[in-house]
């Protein structure tokens, strides 16, 4: 019986750990919240001894016309995700099952 639910139990203990964890981290002390391509920058900065603002780019970043755009890339992008995810979860549920003749 347990082997029969061994992905699910496992996705749910990854889920419940990954809260556990948010908690924890997210219950002391006060947070910065920062991209990772800042606190790259940063990282560089500190290395070479270059102020960021000094610093630029080997490629471009091509800056979206407003933050209503930047909502809807994200949104769009968490859409194709689940859509993918859906699919593959699908394709194995289906998999797993008999066929059945109409």
């Amino acid at each position: 019986m347990i082997r029969r639910y061994a992905l699910e139990l496992i996705t749910l203990i990854a889920v419940l750990a990954f809260i556990g964890i948010f908690l924890l981290v997210s219950s002391g002390g006060a947070h910065e919240f920062s991209g990772s391509d800042d606190m790259g920058s940063q990282k560089i900065a500190e290395l070479t001894g270059v102020s960021v603002d000094s610093v630029k780019p080997l490629i471009p970043q091509y800056i979206l016309p407003s933050g209503e755009i930047e909502a809807t890339l994200f949104a769009l992008q968490a859409a194709f995700g689940g859509l993918v995810l859906g699919i593959v979860f699908g394709y194995w549920l289906g998999q797993r099952k008999p066929a059945q003749n109409f």
